[in-house]
């Protein structure tokens, strides 16, 4: 079987045909886990569409399929391999789509913090790693008996570790953390902000704190501004602004409601008819929101796009399922069986508490 590459003369509804027939002879074989994020020419063959939470869970209980195809960043699609069962494959159809939020911590980084803090507390300190971090970050947050959370369960994971220890250092982003830890009624002088460039100047400000972030952040949600904010309340005064919490702190303070990317998904499906909301995320979702609901108006708060998710689009779908097909499949995600008990340990305890 010859594979389908970028430079097959084929028009897009040939890809999209052949897609279709691929999948249909794969049957049960293949499974497609899609983030929100991704392509509308994506997004339609998905088996499931979902936040990375959603998708965490249905990477861990799909027992049928041979095959997971994961249409997302590279940390998704290592989440999934280490939720799936060992005969099970996990694939991603662009190996280099890589989270630069992820890539703003390391292992070695977050060991010397966790050393640092821990010696600080007397050991009073557990770890926690947003879903958006690789597989080794994972893997010391279970080593210490931290665990992983998504947005939809940032609150929820911060309330648990807080019960066990008295404090709380979290990876990769500062924003996520910090606005986590104020509507959980943390004054702004108990956050503080770790710089792994200035570590000395990192343990002194953590000092006082109960709960310490990352200085990591999310490029689609800090192109979002308390200005985006106030020229939608202009332009449109009924609107209802509603934000991803990895917006900066300033903006999901002046915005109506703030969530995860279920939970904007969910604010557009109950939102009456006739009622106009402006979304601070990404504009894939939010096109798609708007196309999908036009019934309502739904707005960009402003256009930010996820180049990294962009770079998953029909084509390169297409070659992983003919890889498949062809029994040699492509851009297979893998990760050593040490790396993966303690990582999912991590998880299990996000699935289990969140």
């Amino acid at each position: 079987m010859t594979l389908s590459t970028h430079d097959t003369p084929l028009s897009q509804d040939e890809v999209l045909q052949r897609i279709g027939e691929v999948r249909e002879r794969l049957g049960e074989d293949v499974y497609i886990l899609v983030h929100h994020y991704e392509r509308d020419e994506v997004v339609r063959f998905a088996d499931v569409v979902g936040d990375s939470l959603e998708l965490s869970r249905e990477a861990a209980a799909q027992g049928r399929a041979r095959y997971i195809v994961f249409c997302g960043v590279d940390f998704m699609a290592e989440t999934a391999a280490m939720l799936c069962g060992a005969q099970q494959t996990v694939l991603i159809p662009e190996p280099t789509a890589h989270c630069p939020m992820a890539a703003m911590v390391n292992a070695d980084e977050a060991a010397l913090a966790y050393g640092r803090l821990s010696s600080l507390w007397g050991g009073d300190l557990l770890p926690i790693t947003y879903q958006n971090s690789d597989a080794q970050v994972k893997a010391l947050c279970g080593r210490h008996g931290g665990a992983v959370c998504t947005s939809a369960n940032a609150g929820t994971l911060f309330r648990w570790a807080l019960g066990q220890r008295g404090h709380l250092l979290f990876f990769p982003d500062e924003h996520l953390g910090t606005n986590t830890a104020l509507a959980m009624g943390l004054p702004q002088q108990e956050i503080a902000l770790w710089n792994p460039r200035e570590p000395e100047a990192s343990s002194e400000r953590a000092a006082g704190a109960r709960v310490v972030v990352w200085q990591g952040y999310c490029h689609v949600h800090t192109r979002f501004t308390v200005s985006d904010v106030q020229r939608v309340r202009r332009e449109h005064p009924s609107a209802r602004v509603i934000v991803h919490p990895e917006c900066p702190a300033p903006v999901v303070q002046a915005a109506d409601g703030a969530g995860s990317t279920g939970y904007i998904v969910r604010e557009a499906v109950e939102a009456p008819a006739g009622s106009t909301l402006a979304i601070g995320t990404e504009i894939n979702l939010v096109a798609r929101l708007a196309r999908r609901h036009a019934d309502k108006t739904i707005i960009p708060l402003a256009r930010s796009l996820c180049g990294t998710m962009y770079r998953i689009d029909e084509r390169k779908l297409l070659r992983t399922l003919e890889s498949i097909e062809a029994g040699r499949p492509e851009y297979v995600v893998t990760v050593d069986a040490e790396t993966t008990r303690w990582a999912n340990e991590a998880l299990q305890r996000m699935l289990s508490v969140g």
